[in-house]
């Protein structure tokens, strides 16, 4: 596309330039025709007055010689015989044209032009007392093209300019509207070998940014489309680890009989394909969250969304929540869906773990290298936070703080949220918080390495954080 605009420009442009400079080449020349021939008529005219009044040769050359401009030699007059006087005819000046030509001009009247070697004579009649008399005026081939030669050169600078011009603007229009369908390509050849987190800057022509924002709802739609479809693949598999520990210990103790055993056998075939069900659901899973995460998220808008649905059950108990911090953008390399499931992993463990009527709040910090999110309650605390910490640990009563897991669980509280801050170089520390209870501290880090930060300025940077976000919490902040 680009190379045929320019094509089209150039065939556009030299035709344009052709069809403007080649009559004002000619209109140029002629007028240097015209102006040779008209200075010429001017110095003939100035001789005209002269034989009005007289003949004499001594006046005439007199005449002639004022007349004269350039290197002289240019004007002849040709007086006829005096028949009263018995004088013959009269020759003034410089003749170069042949005397029928100047018989010629004297009969009829009028101007004439007679070709001459070296250029051309101007023979002007003029009546004087003896006759006509004729004024010859020599034009120099050099003076009907005084100046062409210039003004072709500059005509034709002129004509390449503007097609250089044309060619140039096309060179970069076409470059406007190839660059972004190249990459609207490019997108498109990435979206189909699965990089799913490819998206198109929109610019460019109006229509390659329509094409641009629709590509990239697309792709934002496969996206959500595909993990749906892995959330749903690994929720089931989960859901299906309950009754299946329950079904395998009922059948532990049917005894040794030979149903027994397979119902036995059954129940292990059944708990290795729900096993490898949801390695592939976290496999997959894995891929989709890092082509979320490369697009990245707002972590206050997604703050803002599920403190809205929370809040409702919070007014039911009783419960004064705050938010601080969610009011600005604050971008995180992370993929939406799972800063949402750890917000949830962890409000929903305040409302299992504290008591009706008991205060939290959400703070959100933002700093030029990493984004703090506390979650803060007022219940009693958690007794022991470095077991909290561990997969798969559980307190199993209220009043445990807001991130331990529920009672029989899966161990997916905390360890939601840990995966989540470690994807980032980040990590998730338990503490006690202003408001009397538990303080659950995530540390996201906006550069997305777990290496390149120095372990002294890693932990300067996350104690700065820290002391912001208990400073935020206080009462009546």
């Amino acid at each position: 596309m680009r190379w045929a605009l320019v094509k089209v420009a150039l065939a556009v442009t030299t035709m344009v330039v052709v069809a403007f400079a080649v009559p004002l080449g000619l209109v140029v020349k002629e007028l240097a025709r015209d102006r040779a021939y008209g200075s010429a008529e001017r110095q003939a005219a100035t001789i005209g007055p002269v034989l009005a009044i007289t003949t004499d040769r001594t006046q005439l050359e007199r005449a002639v010689a004022s007349a004269e401009t350039g290197p002289g030699g240019r004007i002849g007059v040709h007086v006829p015989a005096n028949g009263r006087n018995g004088g013959g005819p009269a020759e003034i000046g410089v003749r170069r044209a042949a005397p029928a030509d100047v018989a010629a001009a004297a009969k009829l009247g009028r101007a004439s032009i007679s070709p001459v070697p070296g250029g051309s004579s101007l023979l002007q009649p003029t009546a004087v007392a003896s006759g006509i008399a004729v004024v010859e005026v020599f034009v120099p081939d050099a003076a009907l093209t005084n100046g062409v030669t210039t003004s072709w050169a500059v005509l034709a600078a002129v004509g390449l300019a503007l097609v250089i011009g044309s060619v140039a603007v096309a060179d970069r229009l076409g470059t406007r509207m190839v660059r972004p369908a190249e990459r609207l390509a490019d997108a498109a050849h990435d979206l189909g070998r699965g990089k799913l987190g490819v998206r198109v800057p929109e610019d460019g022509p109006k229509e390659l940014r329509l094409a641009a924002a629709a590509f990239n709802a697309m792709a934002d739609q496969v996206v959500q489309l595909l993990a749906n479809e892995r959330e749903l693949a690994a929720d089931l598999s989960h859901r299906l680890r309950t009754p299946l520990t329950v079904l395998r210990l009922n059948a532990a103790s049917l005894g040794d009989t030979p149903d027994a055993d397979q119902t036995r056998a059954a129940v292990a075939q059944l708990e290795r394909e729900v096993d490898q069900i949801i390695r592939t659901a976290r496999e997959q899973q894995a891929h989709t969250r890092q082509a979320a995460a490369a697009a990245g998220c707002d972590a206050a808008e997604v703050i803002r969304e599920r403190m809205a649905f929370w809040s409702a059950l919070a007014e039911d108990e009783g419960r004064t929540v705050r938010v601080a911090g969610a009011d600005r953008p604050v971008r995180l390399p992370v993929a939406r869906p799972d800063l949402a499931a750890a917000l949830d992993a962890m409000l929903g463990n305040v409302f299992r773990h504290t008591p009706e009527g008991t205060a939290f709040a959400v703070d959100v910090h933002n700093a030029e290298e990493a984004v703090i999110v506390l979650v803060s309650d007022a219940g009693p605390g958690i007794a022991d936070p470095d077991a909290a910490l561990r997969r798969g640990w559980s307190g199993g009563g209220r009043g445990q703080g807001p991130a331990v897991t529920e009672g029989g669980s899966t161990g997916l509280g905390l360890d939601i949220v840990r995966r989540l801050a470690e994807s980032t170089g980040g990590d998730v520390r338990l503490g006690r918080s202003v408001l009397g209870g538990t303080e659950v501290r995530v540390w996201l880090a906006l550069d997305g390495r777990r290496e390149g930060h120095g372990e002294r300025r890693g932990h300067r940077l996350r104690r700065t954080l820290g002391r912001r976000g208990r400073r935020a919490t206080r009462p009546g902040s």
